[in-house]
């Protein structure tokens, strides 16, 4: 039962919402929404969307808390560092208002069961994230499911609000973007992925945890009912006895081996346990301490020397003498520096690029990280330069970019498409909040500016040429210069016929995935059509693939004409890959999967991919920008 102090209070805010509001409130209180991502925006966001009214509001994020969260992100606490960033979010929003309905989802929003059917069941979603792969995804997703998306970011002080509406407006896509100066980072802690993961974990996470203020000291732990379980409490305390162990053993011969045993082995070892992280990424390789030990002593060489030779790039036993090295250096500094302490105020240590002991302890630090988890090295001279200056979120512009998200949710749920704006904050410029009217969709954009289906296939029975003889040619009329992509190659063309005979579940083609035709027809080719899987069993009297509609696909020349008059086909969709095929080319770019170099027979080559903390390779230095 409601307390009843409660209930003057809930009933004088809902008496504010319908006078703000109107008739859009009972809407509201009956809508269901999703936000993606629990971050810096995200809990701002969330805040004000609970706060507001909406009825029942999902959230999905796979990150977890760090203590470097705690200065913006305000939903979150010190006891729930580890924690779920989603799960908390929850808990903590719900308290703003209990007449709502929140479901946290811990997990990757890429994962299989946040398919398009899922998309299509929410009224809005809102974009609360902090890397562009994502974001790609989520685009995508939404399109496919006609569901109206507002995108947003903030990158320190400036922030942008983007409505995104199938057919109606631009999508992310639709602006080509550039070769990336920037890298965004998504989870530093638990899945690196890219050498600057490994150096801001190096650099933002263990140098503070040993030297500075650790983030595992609790000073006490939640008892109260609001605590997930008794296990959890029993976890934190393990953790914050363990690195009171560390720090108490600063200066003795075994401070290295139990530092390098907590994160390059224990840690580690707790990652790879977490079997649900490792399906589509390979398991990182924990380190042993006597093994690198006996590796390094053979070698022979001390740490100050190896230091010196900033311009290689150092392997796993001369890192782990740097490390060494460092570690004993930086002791002696802040055990001599405590000792100096005449009121017996704690002292610590900060990163400082051009000081030789935290660059030797960042850069041996991170390197072997990158080795645990198969990622490149990198010399002592690029780690300088690429942990050299970093600049943090700004939660003000978090706080302003949520509010505006919400005021441009409130017109798209009017269905006011003309007075959505794309908004900008920008602390330069003469106004800090700017706004420009939505521009219409790109013809040519790879991901919206095609045509778009489902396709229903039965997957015990269908193969790649029942979709190309019985639907293509059959049904829709193609000749034979087709061919046929996903998001990891060619899967299909004249010259490549291997796939026929097999089954959609042999080639990696499941449930919500996209597969993209491409006419290359020369005279008069149709414009790309992106079919999105729906698996089904179907009777076995039937064609084991069919459209559950009847398409007319455009000419590419109509297409032309009208994008010469200013109109665009309206057309929204998925694609993997844009324009027409080359079939003599060997490679082939898609907007997914940008950089990338695709082989005729679908072999990806790895790029770097995007998260949450970015890189901004300057013309003199470089600089690292958190903002998740």
């Amino acid at each position: 039962m409601e307390p009843v102090a409660t209930k003057p209070v809930a009933m004088k805010r809902e008496r504010y919402y319908r006078q703000s509001l109107g008739a859009m409130y009972s809407r509201i209180k009956q809508s269901r929404v999703l936000m993606v991502g629990a971050g810096g925006i995200g809990c701002e966001l969330l805040k004000n969307l609970v706060l507001t009214g909406f009825g029942e509001i999902h959230i999905v994020d796979l990150d977890t808390i760090d203590l470097s969260n705690l200065n913006r992100q305000f939903l979150f606490r010190h006891e729930h560092i580890k924690k779920s960033k989603a799960l908390v979010a929850k808990e903590s929003a719900a308290k703003f208002n209990p007449h709502i309905k929140l479901e946290a989802h811990h997990a990757n929003i890429k994962d299989p069961q946040f398919n398009i059917d899922w998309f299509a069941s929410f009224e809005l979603v809102f974009n609360a994230l902090d890397n562009i792969d994502a974001r790609r995804h989520v685009n995508k997703m939404c399109l496919a499911a006609s569901v109206p998306l507002i995108e947003s970011g903030t990158t320190g002080f400036n922030g942008q609000v983007q409505v995104i509406i199938k057919g109606k407006s631009e999508c992310y896509d639709c602006n080509t973007k550039e070769t990336p100066k920037t890298f965004p980072v998504c989870t530093i802690r638990s899945t690196p992925s890219q050498p600057i993961h490994c150096i801001v974990w190096a650099k933002s996470y263990l140098f503070t945890e040993v030297f500075g203020t650790s983030e595992d000291e609790v000073p006490e732990f939640d008892h109260t009912e609001d605590s997930e379980n008794a296990a959890e409490i029993e976890n934190l305390r393990k953790e914050a006895h363990a690195l009171k162990e560390i720090r108490q053993s600063m200066g003795s011969d075994d401070f290295p081996r139990k530092i390098f045993e907590k994160v390059f082995t224990d840690d580690i070892n707790r990652l790879r346990n977490m079997e649900d992280m490792w399906k589509t990424r390979q398991k990182p390789t924990a380190l042993d301490f006597e093994t690198v030990s006996k590796s390094s002593a053979s070698g022979g060489e001390v740490g100050d020397s190896v230091g010196h030779r900033d311009q290689d790039i150092w392997n796993l036993a001369e890192n782990f003498t740097v490390f060494c090295d460092s570690l004993r250096r930086l002791s002696r500094r802040l055990q001599q520096a405590q000792e100096g302490e005449t009121n017996g105020a704690l002292h610590v240590l900060s990163f400082d690029k051009d000081d030789e002991d935290t660059l030797d302890f960042v850069a041996s630090s991170a390197n072997m990280r990158s080795i645990i988890f198969g990622i490149q090295s990198r010399s002592k001279f690029d780690i300088k330069q690429m942990a050299g200056n970093i600049i943090p979120a700004i939660a003000t512009t978090n706080a302003m970019t949520a509010s505006l998200c919400v005021l441009q949710a409130f017109k798209v749920m009017r269905g006011d498409f003309n007075k959505a704006k794309m908004v900008f904050l920008e602390r330069s410029g003469a106004r800090v909040v700017n706004s420009e009217s939505l521009r219409p969709p790109n013809p040519d954009c790879p991901v919206c500016g095609v045509m778009s289906s489902r396709l229903v296939v039965d997957p015990a029975r269908a193969t790649l040429n029942d979709l190309v003889q019985d639907i293509l040619k059959s049904d829709l009329g193609y000749g034979d210069e087709i061919s046929i992509n996903n998001e990891v190659g060619t899967l299909y063309d004249p010259d490549l016929e291997d796939n026929l005979s097999k089954r959609f579940s042999e080639l990696g083609v499941g449930p919500d995935s996209f597969l993209t035709i491409i006419d290359d027809d020369e005279e008069n080719p149709r414009v790309n059509l992106s079919l999105s899987i729906s698996e089904k069993s179907l009777p076995e009297d039937s064609k084991p693939v069919s459209l559950p509609q009847q398409l007319e696909i455009p000419r590419k020349r109509a297409i032309d004409i009208a994008k010469e008059q200013g109109h665009t086909n309206g057309n929204v969709a998925p694609p993997t890959v844009p324009g027409k095929r080359k079939r003599a080319s060997s490679t082939l770019d898609e907007p997914g999967i940008e950089g990338q170099k695709v082989a005729k027979r679908g072999k990806v080559q790895d790029t770097e991919q995007e998260d949450d903390l970015v890189l901004v390779e300057g013309p003199n230095q470089g600089a690292i920008v958190i903002d998740d």
